[in-house]
């Protein structure tokens, strides 16, 4: 059996019974190079899967997107009959063409193909929550409605193919439009260290009570280069990687973190990031190196 930590507590969705621990597992890594077609080794990422659930890992952040395909069928080779207690969160919004490209698909026939997609390769009969990915330029969110998406999902909702709905990759703006749609339990945005744009947006779910799940939080495609987050992992005998996520823990506690690898190793060191407590002095210096935002 493997050793357990405390994973940085739990945090309830809001309006639900879906309690999930603060620190879940990304499945993007599972798929090949550029997030495209089978992994080199199918075994070890089947390994990586129960390794965090032996762990203590209750949610799983994925999408059919994913390879296509590919990482939900190697969860289901890997964990189905899933635990009772296991939270899967997969997103629609996008379609992977043969050139490995990320295009925008949310048209009503796109999300239903993609829900029943889901479904089919992760072998379930309802997912516990979808979010609504947009599709803009680069990672960040733009302006603009999502009624038109958001009301096909509310629609296959009603039908109980889908218990809950979040967002990804949206604004204030869009998330109160969203809310006199449907109930909105989660929000999935790129933040980290250096980049946040959504500081007051985290405060505001957090008196809602809705989960806030960053990705990229070390940066994604294009790693973080700290020399403050260095000698803070140093001065803490940490990874950089593990105070950075400490220090989303420390955040907020509507917090919710999805770090992906495709190691057992690694996925070991992520979670260590749960016992490490950064002193006020190591935050400070971690919060002076945000990006300025743009007005």
């Amino acid at each position: 059996m493997s050793e357990q930590t405390n994973l940085g507590g739990n945090f309830t969705l809001p309006n639900t019974s879906i309690t999930a621990k603060r620190i879940g597992y990304g499945a993007m890594q599972l798929a090949g190079p550029g997030v495209s077609g089978p992994p080199r080794d199918v075994d070890a990422a089947v390994a990586v899967l129960r390794e965090a659930i032996a762990l203590g890992i209750n949610h799983i952040d994925t999408s059919d997107f994913y390879g296509p395909h590919i990482t939900n069928q190697i969860i289901r080779q890997a964990l189905h009959p899933y635990p009772e207690n296991l939270v899967i969160v997969t997103k629609v919004g996008a379609r992977r063409p043969a050139d490995r490209s990320w295009l925008p698909a949310l048209s009503r026939q796109d999300l239903t193909e993609a829900i029943h997609d889901n479904l089919r390769n992760l072998g379930l009969d309802a997912i516990d929550v979808v979010n609504l990915r947009l599709m803009d330029d680069g990672h960040g969110p733009s302006e603009g409605s999502l009624a038109e998406p958001l009301t096909t999902l509310a629609k296959l909702k009603e039908q109980g193919l889908i218990r809950h709905l979040g967002l990804s990759n949206i604004t204030p703006t869009q998330l109160a439009e969203a809310q006199t749609i449907t109930e909105i339990v989660c929000v999935q945005n790129q933040y980290n260290v250096a980049h946040r744009e959504d500081d007051a947006f985290i405060d505001d779910l957090a008196k809602q009570g809705i989960a806030y799940v960053p990705f990229f939080p070390l940066g994604g495609f294009t790693p973080l280069q700290s020399s403050v987050l260095e000698s803070a992992a140093k001065s803490l005998d940490a990874t950089p990687m593990q105070v950075a996520l400490a220090w989303l823990l420390q955040r907020s506690p509507n917090i919710l973190l999805i770090p992906g690898t495709s190691s057992v190793e690694h996925l070991h060191e992520n979670l260590k990031a749960a016992d490490l407590q950064l002193p006020s002095q190591t935050v400070n210096d971690l919060n002076s190196i945000a990006v300025p935002v743009a007005h």
